[in-house]
């Protein structure tokens, strides 16, 4: 029983982290230059297409919205209503 318990504990574990580490991805991504998803020109943001595609790799509603409109194989309106990411982003 004990082993189970940790077992458990372990598992639970590891998926907090990787939840974590996927939601800093896409803010460490943009923080180190290499594939900036958006630029801020006069306070306006204007975004990119660079192949993300999931509403985990957003950080705005905005943004999910700029994907599904302008950028393909998108992976964030699933019911088609033309509002991305309902559920975390677009409420």
């Amino acid at each position: 029983m004990r082993n189970v318990v940790t077992l458990i504990a372990i598992a639970g574990l590891a998926w907090y982290g990787y939840t974590k580490y996927q939601a800093s991805a896409g803010h460490s991504r943009s923080e180190s230059g290499s594939s900036s998803p958006a630029r801020v020109t006069d306070g306006v943001a204007s975004f990119k297409c660079d192949g993300r595609s999931h509403c985990s790799q957003m950080t705005s509603c905005e943004e999910a919205t700029y994907f599904i409109r302008h950028c393909p194989n998108t992976k964030m309106d699933g019911d088609n209503d033309g509002v991305p990411c309902e559920s975390q982003w677009c409420k």
